[in-house]
């Protein structure tokens, strides 16, 4: 779950929201992760308990809910690979002692991605993501005491601006959008248990606790995310850099001007391969998920054959990672100038579906008899109801102002 989950969300939007705003948002960041949590959950309950995978689980619901998530997941695989694609490239830039451009660096990430995932390797760097990621986390919370420790009250020239206004609702979007995760990133956990379970017994309490873990990790980073952007950036005059390689080049120096710059190249090294690691799993999970369902919806035996479990080898993986792969690299050409931007596209878009979504993890996991050690409580089916009425409320908003105001 964090591997996938921590990127834009945490290293731009949470760090920006802290930079603009203060500690102001810190509620509002804290509570989107709790009124999402129930969907995300999701994924690990159904599974767990059926043996099936969510996609498999629309689809007992009928064929006009799979069909619908299908085409919302091929939009959001291209666009949320793009953007990290894009991020991935303007840090690996940092390594080079010359203007390689963002279509070269991108041309880069992108066929390593692709030789990692065509020849199968991606499960043997499990272990190493999982390392990487546990490095970041101990950098940041490092940082962060040093900040904290270090820091000094500055008395701004005028009053702080306010996130609470109709002005800034476009931002509070893009940073609800990846908070902690786009949802449908679900699809790819439970398609993962589902092939974990094949490999290994798995309990639904040992399923629970690795996903609490990991939902847990996202939160406590999205969070510190946001006090280093407040401790460091807020009151500083710094404006934020818009471009992939500047932005980039921010962040890194946000890490090295707190603890030191010896670790200038160690915390551009982590950040690379945390943002690398993402990209990873999306590119590999998106195209599982989108070809699993394309072969559910075709005829049975078609189906079967091109559902088969046969990893990154399967035919029809293989072409959904390859298209994914060319329409991603497109869009990042498109946005190479601007990194902000590009996330900011992929994150309101990931807004706009998320209660789809949502709505369909609900329903699916209310009509389904689960495992008791897997079965929502009475405080987490509570906050399913909430976090669909935040939901559908706030995307009825942002259409109103996006669009009718």
């Amino acid at each position: 779950m964090a591997t996938a989950a921590v990127g834009g969300s945490h290293l731009v939007a949470s760090t920006q929201a802290g930079a603009k705003f203060g500690w102001q948002l810190a509620i509002l960041i804290l509570v989107v992760n709790i009124l999402k949590y129930p969907f995300f959950r999701a994924g690990v309950s159904y599974t767990i308990s059926t043996q099936n995978t969510l996609q498999q689980g629309y689809l007992s619901m009928g064929k006009r809910y799979l069909g619908s998530a299908l085409c919302l997941n091929m939009l959001a695989s291209v666009v949320n690979a793009a953007a990290l694609l894009l991020f991935a490239a303007s840090l690996l830039s940092y390594f080079v002692p010359f203007d390689i451009g963002i279509t070269l660096s991108s041309s880069l990430v992108l066929g390593l991605i692709l030789v990692i995932l065509l020849a199968g390797h991606f499960e043997g760097l499990d272990n190493i993501a999982k390392g990487i990621m546990g490095v970041l986390v101990v950098a940041t919370i490092a940082v962060f005491v040093v900040a904290l420790v270090g820091y000094t009250p500055v008395t701004p020239k005028e009053t702080p601006p306010s996130p609470w206004t109709l002005a800034t609702l476009g931002f509070l979007v893009v940073t609800m959008g990846w908070m902690p995760a786009p949802i449908e990133i679900s699809s790819i956990t439970s398609l993962w248990l589902k092939r974990q379970c094949k490999d290994k017994a798995v309990t639904p309490k040992s399923a629970l606790f690795d996903f609490n873990l990991g939902y847990g990790v996202t939160v406590l980073l999205a969070m510190l995310f946001l006090g280093l952007g407040a401790l460091v950036l807020y009151s500083s005059g710094t404006p934020l850099a818009t471009s992939g390689i500047g932005f980039s080049h921010q962040l890194i120096s946000m890490y090295s001007a707190t603890i030191g710059e010896w670790a200038h190249g160690l915390i551009a090294l982590v950040a690379f391969l945390c943002i690398f690691g993402s990209a990873l799993t999306v590119y590999d999970g998106y195209a599982r998920v989108v070809a699993e369902g394309i072969s559910l919806l075709l005829p049975k035996k078609a189906g079967e054959a091109a559902n088969s479990e046969k990893g990154p080898q399967n035919a029809l993986v293989k072409v959904v990672l390859l298209t994914m792969a060319a329409i991603s690299f497109a869009i990042v050409l498109f946005f190479k100038s601007a990194l902000l931007a590009m996330l900011g596209f992929a994150m309101t878009l990931a807004f706009v579906t998320t209660p789809v979504f949502a709505w369909l993890n609900h329903r699916l996991v209310a009509r389904s008899q689960l495992h008791e050690d897997a079965a929502p409580s009475k405080w987490v089916t509570a906050i399913s109801y909430l976090g669909l009425i935040y939901l559908f409320g706030f995307l009825l908003v942002f259409v109103w102002w996006k669009w009718l105001a």
